[in-house]
């Protein structure tokens, strides 16, 4: 790709100390020698052969940053540079120093609905500046769902991490398994045709955990929660969502709609009520308002128990987590959660391919019947057609056969023909000749 610079990224940027770290990517916070901006370098380590499974294969990179070179969204990361060496492609991007939008809010005593959808509509926004592009970013989780600035009346959101975006084409069937289980839409985990819709399913789940702290499909194993999901298996339990508004629920259950065509869009969610309207907050609705707790016991979770997969991590929250437990203990923990979490995979992935190799194979023997069937019809028509030629053959050969019996009959009336006219000509001489005789005898 033409936008990688081919030069050391270090002849231009000061790279300074790691900010969060992915199973392929490290992000470090780096200042450009030139203009002394701040910015975060995103070291992605390329796949060095086909055979080998370690790294980012160079196309999925080169779709990140054709993507996000055509992105430019307040409520987006945006895309400064692009550097590449031999093992890395560093992608130097806007540095989003705020932390993420679930830890600004659980560190709040409470949240009004209200407050909660000036950030779900900028989450929208950034939305909709995408699939207007027919972008779908197909992994909005809270991770990936950061603050610009949180020391500011309103922080900016910023959507981040474009690993897994794709550009929906018309008439182009695009489908995959990825994602992060808790929050993908039933069509990924079905293996179906994939769109926009995705998206707007990931925002329902998103907006479920952020009124009430809790997770809508989140099960004991990701094969269970994939379950869930399938099922449309979720409630609003009154434990969680007496103090949430009817319209809020409403919204939410529009976007957790397994019929993508049913589910909203994002003009439609834009324009939902509970979004467009504005809320004049009562003395009375501040006494209801939403307390944070379960956000904040829900962040402490998923991040204790999620894979270091989001690049930009703050790990000084980590620190207020586990300073009380022992580090060579809770590295043996994170070891075995990594080990159960790959199984997970590996077995929610065998057990999908399964059963399409199951529906496969029941469509290939349905193929296979319908071939033997029409080989026994041509083999019929084959037998008709002989059976015909051999009719055919029989009927010119008594064709011919009572052909030359008419013949023998024609030359035999010709004959007779012939004899019967000299006798005729007999007749007639005789009588011409019978008065002359008459006469001489008298």
């Amino acid at each position: 790709m033409d936008s990688f610079k081919q030069q050391r990224v270090e002849d231009f940027y000061e790279i300074g100390e790691e900010l969060g770290s992915g199973q392929f990517a490290i992000v470090k916070q780096c200042r450009e020698k030139s203009t002394g901006r701040e910015f975060a370098a995103k070291f992605i380590k390329k796949r060095q052969s086909m055979a080998s499974s370690r790294g980012v294969r160079r196309e999925e990179i080169e779709r990140e940053v054709d993507i996000l070179h055509q992105i430019q969204h307040p409520n987006i990361v945006t895309l400064h540079d692009v550097y590449e060496n031999r093992t890395d492609v560093v992608l130097i991007l806007e540095l989003v120093s705020g932390g993420e939008l679930f830890d600004f809010l659980a560190q709040k005593e409470s949240l009004s609905e209200e407050e909660a959808t000036q950030f779900i509509k900028q989450i929208l926004e950034g939305v909709n500046y995408l699939h207007a592009r027919k972008i779908a970013h197909f992994d909005l989780k809270p991770e990936n769902i950061m603050l610009l600035d949180k020391n500011v009346p309103l922080p900016r959101i910023k959507l981040i991490d474009f690993g897994l975006a794709h550009k929906i084409e018309a008439g182009v069937e695009f489908k995959n398994i990825f994602g992060t289980p808790e929050f993908v839409a039933p069509e990924i985990v079905n293996y179906e045709p994939l769109g926009l819709e995705a998206d707007m399913w990931s925002i329902g789940v998103i907006t479920y955990i952020l009124l009430s702290g809790a997770s809508p499909f989140l099960g004991e194993t990701k094969q269970d929660t994939l379950a869930n999901i399938s099922a449309i298996n979720y409630e609003f339990d009154d434990e969680f969502f007496c103090h949430t508004s009817e319209l809020a629920k409403k919204f939410i259950s529009q976007l957790l709609e397994k019929d993508k065509k049913k589910r909203l869009t994002i003009q439609d969610a834009l324009n939902h009520p509970w979004i467009k309207v504005k809320v004049v907050i009562s003395p009375k609705r501040e006494r209801r308002q939403l307390k944070t707790k379960r956000l904040r016991e829900y962040t402490i979770k998923s991040h204790s128990s999620m894979p270091p997969n989001n690049t930009y991590v703050n790990f000084e929250r980590f620190a207020q987590v586990v300073e009380d437990i022992d580090q060579m203990e809770s590295s043996f923990v994170s070891l075995a959660a990594a080990h159960d979490s790959l199984q997970e995979d590996i077995d929610t992935m065998v057990s999908v391919y399964n059963e399409k190799e199951a529906w496969y194979k029941e469509e290939s023997e349905g193929v296979r019947h319908e071939l033997s069937q029409i080989r026994y019809e041509f083999r019929k028509v084959e037998a008709f057609k002989r059976s015909l030629q051999d009719d055919m053959q029989a009927f010119s050969s008594s064709l011919s056969a009572v052909n030359s019996r008419y013949q023998e009959r024609q030359n035999h009336l010709d004959a007779l023909r012939l004899e019967l006219n000299n006798e005729l000509q007999w007749v007639q001489e005789v009588m011409g000749s019978g008065p002359g005789l008459s006469s001489h005898s008298q």
